[in-house]
């Protein structure tokens, strides 16, 4: 038995983020899949909150995607996966916050909404974080490296990567790619996508077009 446990469920991108950085770290760890239509009796007492991830290390409880990813890295450092100096450990939280607060709101909203009009204005949205992502990004912090922080992947990378290889279902079902004008979102995502512990655990398109059929309806023709 591992000394860490991950409840995840596979279709949960936050989940996803956490196992990205246990595979990236190398760590040994039990997972143990949720199905989030009919939850276990009793998760609640390791997920307070009844949502995946969660992590059991001992007897410590930690929940909360970005919190579990930060905790990972302070308890296990290398590789590590935040810079050192504090100003760019800094811009690391604002992106995760980015991410959180923004960027997966306007992705959630586009694909969950019925409504034609809220489509179009969560497009906008979207492409206006994509622009600001390709702008603020990998125009002033990556150089010429292929990740956020330039040779070194972080855990910004991790928390972003999970949605990008969700996009299929975005494609599909809203009629949204990655424009062709963010060429070095399109090469960092070529870049993640080939990583060790990214293809350790990775799902096709057709797994997500599958699976987020429920929350979406095909475009029209």
């Amino acid at each position: 038995m591992a000394e860490i446990k991950i409840y995840s469920a596979v279709v949960c991108p936050y989940a996803h983020r956490s196992r990205l950085v246990l595979q990236e770290k190398g760590i040994d760890f039990d997972l143990i899949e949720i199905n989030l239509q009919n939850k276990p009796e009793g998760f609640t007492n390791i997920s307070p909150y009844g949502k995946v991830p969660a992590l059991v290390h001992g007897e410590n409880r930690v929940w909360e995607s970005a919190v579990i990813n930060e905790y990972l890295n302070e308890v296990f450092p290398n590789p590590p996966l935040l810079p050192n100096n504090p100003i760019d450990k800094a811009q690391a939280r604002i992106w995760i916050d980015f991410a959180n607060t923004r960027f997966v709101p306007a992705f959630s909203t586009l694909l969950r909404s019925p409504e034609i009009e809220q489509q179009e204005a969560a497009k906008q949205e979207l492409y206006k974080h994509l622009e600001f992502i390709e702008k603020e990004a990998f125009g002033k912090l990556s150089g010429e490296g292929p990740y956020w922080f330039g040779e070194s992947v972080s855990l910004v990378d991790f928390t972003f990567y999970p949605w990008f290889e969700r996009w299929p279902a975005l494609k599909h079902y809203r009629g949204f790619g990655v424009p062709e004008e963010f060429a070095r979102i399109r090469q960092w995502k070529k870049a993640i996508k080939q990583r060790e512990s990214v293809v350790a655990i990775a799902n096709s398109k057709e797994f997500y077009i599958e699976r987020y059929a429920r929350f979406a309806t095909p475009v029209a023709a």
